[in-house]
């Protein structure tokens, strides 16, 4: 069993970095990829950007392209997100998913999340 915990959220203004950090606990295997997803109030959640947990492959959405960055260390099975340039949309609850499988342009599939953690963006 595989779990995740998120942490780094906060209050910025626009223009500002974030990072969020994602811990997790149990075997995270060659093929995994671990991504970040977000949600914001009456909205479905969306996906973010992940990463191949073996190559490193990245995939981004669009709207975050440029401006964040998606990076693991295998050795302290953590998944961090920088988010530079922050705008008022990304204000969101950022979950850490996980999945079995690798696939760099398929977002779907995650069956492991975290709690969350609030980011929150001022105009």
């Amino acid at each position: 069993q595989v779990q995740l915990v998120e942490s780094g959220g906060g209050l910025v203004q626009a223009g500002g970095s974030l990072i969020l950090s994602c811990a997790a606990s149990g075997r995270i295997g060659s093929t995994w990829t671990m991504g970040w997803f977000r949600q914001a109030p009456g909205k479905e959640r969306e996906f973010v950007a992940q990463i191949n947990w073996s190559g490193g492959l990245t995939y981004y959405a669009d709207s975050v392209k440029g401006r964040f960055t998606i990076s693991r260390d295998n050795a302290k099975n953590t998944v961090t997100l920088q988010m530079n340039s922050l705008k008022p949309e990304d204000t969101a609850v950022y979950y850490c998913g996980g999945r079995a499988f690798s696939g760099s342009n398929y977002s779907g599939g995650y069956v492991y999340w975290g709690q969350g953690t609030q980011v929150t963006v001022s105009s």
